[in-house]
């Protein structure tokens, strides 16, 4: 049978089922999709391909999924570092927003981390910033997946002046993407601090409506809860459910603020967490319960949150921290393993984004988002169990190929659909121009 790519590889760990490694097996892809998965020998028989890739040292598994991101702020990436949450937010990103945000700075910022995240094994993000119509573009001519934040402040930007308009825009952005293949949306109201009950209630009634996910910071700092209560008499989660917000469509991003009942609510409305552990030790905010909302049967996903917090868009680096977190908090070295970690950061995301029958997993039928990734180095020899290795000893240097939807769009390290260089250039004429308003 003629096909599209045969892709032989020494590992291919499908992600779902769980915890499973087949040695020595192929992905056949037609059409941008997963025809089969089996073993080498037999697809060599069964398969004509147009294009064949041999990874004899390389594991092939899902495309990771970057579950929370503020793409173009890669550009502000190391400009305020070491500071609390709120002074962090307050003295330094909101005032650089307010003089830097434009249509040019997320289509440049984007490019930026659409290039970091591609070289890093990542084929999709979940994204929350202002011209997400501009971060939609940006990523699928690059080939790239996507969903985009229909953002929501209660303040005025350079996206829109108010509430109204920020649920207008929301709207044409989400229709301008319509059927797009690579494209989604969610609506994206940013904190319960920072959006109130009027716009909540009508996203609410919208996400009913459009059928699509809710993503939001949710009890990211003991001062977000204390700022709650003064405010509004409750916390902020207690407010959100009280609003209708807590169902399967809301992702909650940080969480590192739960009581125990508020997580087993958590648990019963099916919504889904997004973990973000390196962002939240390096701003201290706290620790997400990981080890007890899986356990009830939540889903958990994985995110880096932005570059100018974190300050990298890394999800190997996330999957071993969120690992060794959960396993040093709960004093049980069994807990969170390899597989697991490695499922929070493709088929949970998935499962967290609505796009679960797309991506996540390989498996027949879907998109064909893989990372290959090279065990073959002295830093990942010997291997004894390869998904204990991409957890506990590989890095996002180890990624040498990567596809979305079929398309190569890493092909041994380089770049296919974008221009390094320019994106190199561009990132250090943002510098110079930040730097120099800094010290004005």
């Amino acid at each position: 049978m003629n096909i599209d790519t045969l892709i032989n590889a020494r590992w291919v760990i499908p992600v779902s089922p769980d915890n499973l490694v087949l040695d020595d097996h192929s992905v056949a892809i037609q059409g941008g999709r997963i025809l089969d998965v089996l073993p080498s020998p037999e697809a060599r028989e069964k398969y004509t391909p147009t294009h064949e890739q041999d990874l004899g040292k390389h594991a092939l598994i899902p495309g990771l999924i970057n579950a929370h991101t503020h793409a173009s702020m890669s550009l502000l990436r190391g400009l305020a570092d070491d500071m609390p949450l709120m002074t962090w937010l307050t003295e330094h990103i909101w005032p650089a927003e307010a003089r830097w945000i434009s249509e040019e700075f997320v289509a440049d910022g984007t490019r930026l981390a659409v290039a970091e995240m591609l070289r890093g094994g990542i084929t999709c993000f979940n994204d929350m910033y202002f011209f997400p119509d501009v971060t939609g573009r940006v990523t699928a001519a690059a080939g790239m997946r996507a969903v985009v934040g229909l953002i929501m402040v209660d303040f005025p930007s350079a996206w829109a002046s108010g509430p109204d308009e920020y649920v207008h825009r929301g709207l044409e952005v989400h229709d301008q993407f319509r059927g797009n293949g690579l494209i989604t949306t969610a609506f994206a109201p940013h904190a319960p601090y920072s959006v109130s009950n009027a716009p909540l209630e009508k996203i609410r009634t919208l996400s009913d409506e459009l059928d699509i996910p809710i993503h939001m910071h949710v009890h990211e700092t003991n001062e977000e809860v204390k700022q709650g209560l003064s405010q509004y008499g409750n916390r902020p989660f207690e407010r959100l459910d009280a609003l209708g917000l807590v169902t399967p469509a809301l992702m909650a991003v940080h969480m590192t603020q739960l009581n125990d009942d508020e997580l087993q609510r958590v648990a019963d409305a099916g919504a889904s967490v997004i973990h973000c552990p390196e962002s939240n030790l390096k701003l201290a905010s706290g620790f997400c319960r990981v080890v007890e909302l899986l356990e009830a049967g939540v889903n958990v996903a994985l995110g880096t949150d932005g570059a100018a917090s974190n300050n990298d868009l890394n999800l190997f680096s996330e999957m071993r921290t969120a690992a060794l977190l959960a396993k040093g908090l709960a004093r049980d070295a069994s807990v969170l393993p390899a597989a697991q970690a490695l499922r929070m950061a493709t088929l949970n995301g998935a499962i967290a984004l609505g796009i679960a029958d797309q991506t996540g997993s390989i498996e027949p039928g879907k998109a064909a988002d893989l990372t290959a990734v090279d065990l073959g180095d002295p830093e990942t020899q010997p291997v004894y169990h390869p998904l204990s290795q991409l957890v506990y000893a590989t890095g996002r240097d180890k990624v040498s190929d990567v596809w979305v939807a079929g398309k190569q769009l890493l092909r041994d390290k380089a770049l296919t659909t974008m221009d390094t260089e320019e994106i190199l250039s561009c990132a250090q004429e943002w510098r110079a121009r930040i730097a120099e308003s800094d010290r004005e």
